[in-house]
């Protein structure tokens, strides 16, 4: 691992507790995760096991300590690493010549449903399974946060991969 990789991991970590922070919830105490495009980021920026085990516990610890949805600290701890390393094999999955402007914002889109479907699993297991509010709340909070996710992601992903080119650091 080298260190000027591990602060700029950091760095997108920083950045996404603050956004994830300041993001209003907007149903039942849930609001987008927005600091899933930035460990998303992180894995396609250094596609590498070491790194998405290092980035998916970081991401994992610091979004149960700013989560407010209910049962969300353990769903949190669970659902990044399995959400990371699902993540990186689909990313291996693709061929090494593809288009990233549209891979990117894709596998955020794929990565962003996994995600939800984890969380709201294991949010639910935790607070005792009632009828009907795992497909209401995917519905409610993971569709929107897909698209918001995807987004972010198309806009975010050719600013980064740039200031990346300009300063001559070399990634994947």
């Amino acid at each position: 691992m080298k260190t000027k990789e591990l602060v700029l991991l950091a760095l997108f970590m920083g950045i996404g507790a603050v956004l994830h922070i300041i993001s209003p919830p907007f149903l039942f105490g849930m609001k987008p995760d927005i600091m899933l495009p930035m460990m998303f980021l992180g894995i396609l920026l250094f596609p590498k096991i070491n790194y998405v085990l290092v980035l998916s516990i970081a991401t994992g610890v610091i979004s149960a300590l700013t989560t407010s949805a209910p049962g969300g600290q353990i769903s949190n701890l669970v659902e990044k690493p399995i959400t990371a390393f699902v993540f990186f094999a689909l990313l291996l999955m693709l061929p090494k010549k593809r288009n990233q402007k549209v891979v990117a914002p894709l596998l955020t889109g794929i990565g962003t449903l996994i995600s939800g479907a984890v969380f709201l699993t294991m949010a639910l297991f935790v607070l005792g399974q009632m009828p009907g509010t795992f497909t209401s709340l995917f519905v409610a909070v993971v569709l929107p946060a897909t698209l918001f996710n995807s987004i972010f992601t198309i806009i975010l992903y050719p600013i980064i991969q740039n200031i990346l080119q300009r300063t001559k650091f070399t990634y994947a």
